[in-house]
């Protein structure tokens, strides 16, 4: 039972990290920096790169942990009545991977929107 009750409170807390970090980014994208945020070489190209990256990436990590944080938490469920320890590792695994996929997987979005909003040099498009 309180292996159960771990393995769910860590389940949830990378969704439940992108959800903070999501609504940092949106609401203070910032300076430019190269200690946090959303470091691309496209993102980090000017202030307006900047700023319209960390926006569009903290509200994209919002909705994609408002997604993860519930899903993850009924995918979570089952280790609770789970007698074995390994088949609740297993599942913990498969969770963090999908989670960690979803994750990496958000930088081609923003990546997408930069390229539409900016061209090379990082200039608004018209």
């Amino acid at each position: 039972m309180i292996f159960g009750i771990i393995l769910t409170v860590l389940n949830a807390f990378l969704p439940a990290l992108m959800l903070i970090f999501g609504m940092v980014f949106a609401r203070y994208p910032g300076t430019m920096n190269y200690v946090y945020g959303y470091r691309t070489r496209r993102s980090m190209l000017n202030q307006d790169t900047w700023e319209f990256a960390q926006t569009y990436f903290g509200r994209l990590w919002i909705r994609v942990g408002a997604i993860l944080l519930p899903l993850s938490i009924l995918f979570s469920l089952p280790m609770f009545w789970m007698k074995d320890d390994d088949k609740q590792g297993i599942l913990t695994v498969i969770l963090e991977s999908v989670q960690l996929v979803v994750l990496i997987a958000s930088i081609f979005p923003v990546e997408q929107a930069l390229k539409r909003e900016f061209d090379d040099q990082g200039n608004r498009r018209e």
